[in-house]
């Protein structure tokens, strides 16, 4: 009866050995595994929703379908307050579209025209904006003068707005005004050598439906919740960003500065915008 007793002790003392040694973590590290995996998360819970987030296709249109466009060009300003998110210092807009340039992830294309018909590569794309500069300097030993060439890259910083080119049209199988992004191009500041500023060019035009995976990917700083899942294609989309008009397709291929200025050249803008709203709004009878 003892030795019953004994064994059951001994068997019931080995069960809570196993059980303790199974309950504790395993910290051991292998060839094989992720050496991030004990980094210490920067958030509540790992985010997810925005990596494994697909982009829906846009609908089918027929050529047939559609009853009337308007291509229409736009500017949009990051230094305005509704526009901050583009210039947000973590991940700018600028980065995300340059990054997968040069990665080669999606085309960009060359700005002598806004058609995409002249891809860039990833070199030409890199090249872009960087400078290269000569500094003299002295070596510590012998204190002989040496020539040292210094490449510049271009600061995010330095890109303040964006042009966007859409089209607006109007679908007779689901009767409802609809817009397309086709392309966006950053804009860069050309200086003198007083550094004084004299115009500005468009760096390189990129196929906005080709970005909108990558643009899925990326989250979008909101001013309001940083749990929000909000990605830069949601936001262009919904087209929560503040912009202006510059251009609208017409007979001689003209921007509205070419002829306006000053308040007019707003007025016009916004007439244009208006003009818009107003053919949506005459084909319904009320």
């Amino acid at each position: 009866m003892k030795i019953a007793f004994k064994v059951l002790g001994l068997g019931l003392l080995l069960f809570l050995s196993f059980a303790v040694v199974a309950q504790q973590p395993t910290n051991i590290l292998t060839e094989s595994s992720d050496p991030g995996a004990n980094q210490p998360l920067d958030d509540i819970v790992e985010k997810r929703t925005t990596v494994e987030k697909r982009v829906l296709p846009y609908d089918h249109v027929r050529e047939a379908d559609i009853f009337w466009e308007k291509r229409i060009w736009r500017v949009i300003d990051i230094r305005e307050k509704m526009n901050l998110p583009f210039a947000y210092p973590e991940r700018p807009f600028f980065s995300i579209l340059m990054d997968a340039a040069v990665n080669g992830e999606i085309t960009v294309y060359n700005t002598e025209d806004d058609k995409f018909t002249n891809p860039l590569t990833p070199s030409e794309v890199a090249s872009i904006g960087a400078s290269v500069d000569t500094v003299i300097t002295f070596d510590p030993e012998t204190y002989e003068e040496q020539i040292q060439v210094v490449r510049n890259d271009l600061n995010p910083e330095d890109v303040k707005r964006f042009r966007l080119k859409e089209i607006w049209f109007f679908d007779e199988e689901t009767s409802t005004m609809q817009v397309r992004i086709l392309g966006i191009a950053p804009l860069l500041d050309v200086l003198d050598d007083q550094g004084n500023f004299r115009y500005e060019k468009p760096m390189f035009w990129v196929y906005y439906p080709e970005a909108r995976e990558i643009l899925a990917k990326e989250r979008v700083f909101n001013i309001g919740n940083d749990a929000s899942p909000m990605t830069w294609e949601d936001l262009m989309e919904i087209r929560y960003f503040s912009s202006y008009i510059y251009k609208e397709s017409n007979v001689r291929d003209r921007r509205l500065q070419d002829y306006l200025s000053g308040i007019d050249l707003l007025l016009e803008a916004d007439k244009i915008k208006q003009d818009i709203f107003n053919f949506e709004h005459d084909l319904w009878s009320y």
